[in-house]
């Protein structure tokens, strides 16, 4: 038997802990890749895959001493629970919990399983379209306005790398949070219809519903079913458009004051200054997320040092993907105000209590420039033993020692060393055992920093690894071979989630299923009876 460092739990006191989340903290962790995660996990679960604890828990888990719930397959799962509990009490983690029986239990227990990922914000559009009878407009309806040559306007909710791979034809790229700050500069005509979409169904239902509460005199609706609704009508996408949204021009941001200033009071949403937002940063019994909801590029030009980049439209399409704790507290920065407000109306009404506005003037002197650097856990300490890529490239010509990539396996998939392995570290050292044990195995990733952390782990073990210095990046770099696709794998790769239209086989039958299972969140939440999801009457 197993000796877990962290303490058992049973699905019921795990659904009560859901249940009182905004009066105590939670945390649930899944630590399955994130493949098997997607094919059913608890609603509230945040994957953190074994492998990713050290780069991840930092931005998610900000407090450590908040209470963490780590989750599993089965009972046959409790040595990755037992790994990743110790691995969370090196990094200072104290209150460590897991649910007994993992997944499986729960599901046995008569409680709700879901599949996908990002379910709550995906359940929670699905919720807003159900109540506000959000209109929409489906793909036949929006050809037929081209092809009549009606004037309109398509608005993408999507990142600008999205958009760039896929859009409607003459779609202009406006990322969600982005919609009521520059929508009165784009329709400035009020009879023209404006039209929202993005891949599937929640972000075209929250940006046409958010232009609805803004009161914008246009006729707004959503994309039936995106871009993938267009595209299973028949219709073409196009590929590398570059239509941008301009300057926000005075007269269209003083509107956009105006609008989202009655919104701030229906929604209760309330401003905060630096000094307090720096009280609760170092309070050690609540959490606190400081999120910039500006786009990324604004956010390397200048930005509070302890925020994090999570553009507005993506912070509520995939709020669990930045906030990894359950009722806790979220303070949102945009030196404009607009995209903040915004966005935290919808986090108010998808049951986070506590969420303000930062007072951005009071806090200009703390802007740094740059990406944001994720502090990851254990790094400092990591020992390991290095090689060179040229020595490597000898010793693997010679056939001297065995290679694993640690990479994800779609960028394995797309380039990696001739004659690499792809594993996960999950895996290690298991598969390790599948070598010659004369043979010495280097490790390599990327960056080279998860090989290291991986060895690292593997010499605590008793086993003797290499680290390529500098990853793959760095045997690129000197004009070496990589060959491409899934040439060599210990199992079938599940470490990553792929989007319908990105599945091989038939992948209009997988976005109609995506679909289907979008539209059948709401009942699926009805059932799970743990939402919290609110409407909030005009004022």
């Amino acid at each position: 038997m197993i000796n877990v460092p962290a303490t058992a739990l049973s699905s019921k006191e795990v659904r009560k802990r859901i249940l009182a989340r905004n009066k105590e903290e939670l945390a649930i962790i899944d630590v399955r890749k994130a493949g098997y995660f997607s094919r059913g996990h608890l609603l509230w679960a945040t994957s953190i895959p074994f492998g990713d604890l050290e780069t991840k828990t930092a931005d998610l888990l900000p407090r450590y001493s908040v209470p963490i719930i780590l989750c599993s397959e089965d009972l046959n799962d409790e040595s990755l629970i037992c790994r990743s509990a110790e691995k969370l009490r090196e990094f200072g983690y104290s209150n460590l919990f897991y649910l007994r029986g993992g997944v499986k239990s729960w599901k046995e227990s008569g409680f709700e399983v879901f599949s996908g990922v990002n379910v709550p914000s995906k359940a929670f559009g699905e919720f807003i379209e159900k109540a506000h009878k959000t209109p929409s407009i489906g793909p036949q309806n929006l050809k037929k306005m081209m092809d009549t040559g009606k004037e309109f306007l398509i608005l993408d909710s999507r990142p600008t790398n999205e958009y760039q791979n896929m859009s409607i034809p003459s779609g202009i790229n406006c990322p969600g949070a982005e919609l009521v700050l520059r929508i009165f500069d784009l329709a400035s005509d009020p009879g023209t219809p404006v039209i929202v979409n993005c891949a599937g169904r929640t972000r075209s239902i929250i940006g046409c519903q958010s232009l609805k509460n803004a009161q914008i005199p246009n006729p707004v609706f959503a994309l039936e079913n995106g871009t993938m609704g267009w595209h299973l009508a028949g219709f073409s996408l196009e590929s590398g458009a570059r239509q941008f949204y301009g300057e926000v021009s005075a007269k269209g941001y003083r509107k956009a004051q105006e609008a989202v200033g009655k919104i701030a009071k229906q929604f209760g949403i309330t401003k905060v200054d630096w000094k307090t937002v720096k009280k609760w940063k170092g309070e050690e019994s609540r959490s606190t997320f400081l999120l910039d909801v500006r786009q990324p590029k604004e956010f390397e030009s200048g930005h509070i040092k302890t925020s994090i980049s999570a553009p507005g439209g993506q912070l509520v399409q995939a709020t669990d993907q930045y906030i990894g704790v359950l009722g806790a507290r979220v303070v949102l920065v945009d030196d404009l105000d607009v995209r903040a407000i915004m966005t935290a109306t919808w986090l108010r009404q998808m049951g986070w209590h506590d969420v303000f506005v930062l007072d951005q003037p009071s806090c200009k002197e703390l802007e740094v420039q740059g990406k944001h650097s994720p502090k990851t856990h254990g790094l400092d300490s990591a020992s390991c033993k290095f090689i060179d890529a040229r020595k490597l490239k000898v010793l693997l010509e010679r056939k001297f020692v065995s290679l694993v990539d640690l990479a994800i396996s779609s960028k394995y998939r797309d380039g990696h060393i001739p004659g690499a392995y792809y594993a996960t570290r999950e895996d290690l050292p298991e598969n390790l055992n599948f070598f010659q044990k004369q043979y010495e195995v280097v490790l390599t990733s990327p960056s080279g920093q998860q090989a290291l952390l991986a060895s690292s782990d593997l010499r605590k073990m008793g086993v003797e690894t290499r680290v390529l210095s500098g990853g793959t990046k760095a045997w690129e770099a000197c004009g070496f071979e990589i060959e491409t696709g899934l040439t060599r794998c210990f199992e079938e790769p599940a470490d990553i989630w792929q989007p319908p239209y990105e599945l091989e086989g038939d992948p209009d039958f997988a976005m109609r299923e995506y679909l289907s299972w979008e539209i059948g969140l709401v009942e699926q939440i009805r059932l799970d009876g743990t939402t919290d999801f609110k409407i909030f009457p005009e004022v």
